[in-house]
């Protein structure tokens, strides 16, 4: 795997020093300041890889920028009003132009008006350190208190309902401004959080948009720029729901082994691919995340590693964010099932046999508690997970290779 680190551009605490420092050989990024619907262009894609390229002592880096994530797809697109057409070209210019710079792998996903959603950014535990928790019962005190939604007291249990009722009763105010600021977030790398009438005029544009007709124009999106990335060489991959289960009233379409296979078979070209993200989908008790990779991997173009522990059975749950190895997802097992693809693909002569991966998110511990960067994106904490995942696959690497 080609060991990768996410950087969301000069203004990221995370320098590209501290890259170079951590040994990741490659970066993740986007041009988080262009707004959704706008085209990427040629001179702003240049600029990003020329920050990636140089030390801050001018120095090369001897890093490249490998992967998009994300291209963002406007909501426009996702419910087919107003100028999702123009926006689609947008798209397809967008892709050409990265296409131009060098770009081979592009990953987006399709989750209407939120991307992650957490109720806790900050979360400590036993040992000091921090990480993002999704609280069932907090998520369901925002909705039914905070942010008022009309009908959500139908979508929970009574015993929920019930639960985020003494919730919210006891916490404080300075608690439930956090949890209204956590919740509407907004996207990774976003500089704009949604105010709460913000967050109730974009849940109602979905009112009458169910998972049938989103995935439907999911497929739309599809058949209009998987040919053109298929055209110039670029391999679309879409990143699953986070979490894994219908919020707010929204629709969710990618969350399940199921769900994946739909797309793959409904745009079947290797370029209409897959975002393996072992925290997102490890979330749902269904998914078998080495069965995903060995079933699915010929198309798994980009890998997310993390891992996630849920904390009560069924969905919706409550869950954080685990040790790189800890966690309900067997990491060891599921990195085995990536060698072996990359193995297969190489015998087969496929040029993208080594699939660019990165560690995902990471608890805050060390100086990272005093730094106050970008949630789920530490220094030390990531490092920490890209040392314990490096020697994993190093580890296997040695064993599969004595077996050939």
């Amino acid at each position: 795997m080609k060991q990768t680190w996410r950087w969301f551009g000069p203004s990221d605490l995370v320098s590209i020093d501290d890259i170079c420092q951590a040994g990741a050989h490659g970066v993740v990024s986007a041009l988080h300041h262009v707004p959704s619907g706008a085209v990427w262009t040629p001179a702003e894609i240049a600029k990003r890889h020329s920050e990636i390229a140089v030390m801050q002592d001018g120095a090369s880096s001897g890093l490249t920028w490998d992967v998009v994530e994300s291209l963002p797809v406007s909501e426009a697109i996702k419910r087919q009003v107003g100028p999702w057409k123009d926006h689609i070209e947008v798209y397809k210019q967008s892709l050409r132009n990265l296409a131009d710079s060098g770009i081979r792998i592009v990953c987006y996903n399709f989750m209407p008006v939120l991307d992650w959603t957490r109720t806790h950014l900050n979360w400590r535990l036993s040992n000091g350190a921090t990480c993002m928790r999704f609280d069932l019962a907090d998520f369901v005190a925002f909705d039914l208190f905070i942010l008022k939604r009309e009908g959500a007291s139908d979508d929970y249990p009574v015993g929920i309902v019930a639960d985020a009722q003494h919730r919210f009763t006891a916490m404080s105010g300075d608690r439930r401004a956090e949890l209204e600021r956590t919740v509407a977030f907004g996207l990774p790398g976003s500089v704009e959080n949604l105010s709460l009438d913000d967050l109730r005029a974009l849940l109602a544009t979905y009112a009458d948009i169910d998972a049938d007709l989103l995935r439907r124009n999911l497929v739309a999106f599809l058949e209009e720029v998987v040919p053109v990335a298929r055209e110039v060489g670029i391999r679309m991959c879409c990143h699953p729901d986070d979490p894994p289960f219908a919020l707010l009233g929204l629709p969710r379409i990618m969350s399940t082994e199921a769900d994946y296979a739909l797309i793959m078979q409904a745009i079947d070209l290797p370029e209409n691919g897959i975002t393996l993200c072992s925290g997102s989908l490890g979330v749902h008790p269904e998914n078998d995340l080495p069965g995903m990779m060995k079933r699915l991997g010929d198309r798994v173009h980009f890998i997310h590693l993390r891992n996630t522990k849920r904390e009560s059975d069924g969905l919706p749950c409550s869950f954080h964010e685990a040790e790189h190895l800890d966690g309900d997802t067997d990491m060891v097992a599921l990195i085995e099932q990536v060698l072996l693809e990359e193995a297969r693909r190489k015998a087969a002569g496929r040029a993208d046999w080594n699939i660019p991966m990165r560690p995902d998110h990471g608890h805050d511990i060390l100086d990272d508690l005093n730094k106050q960067g970008q949630p789920g994106y530490p220094a030390i904490g990531r490092l920490k997970g890209l040392a314990e995942l490096r020697g994993v696959i190093k580890a296997l690497s040695h064993r599969l290779e004595a077996t050939e």
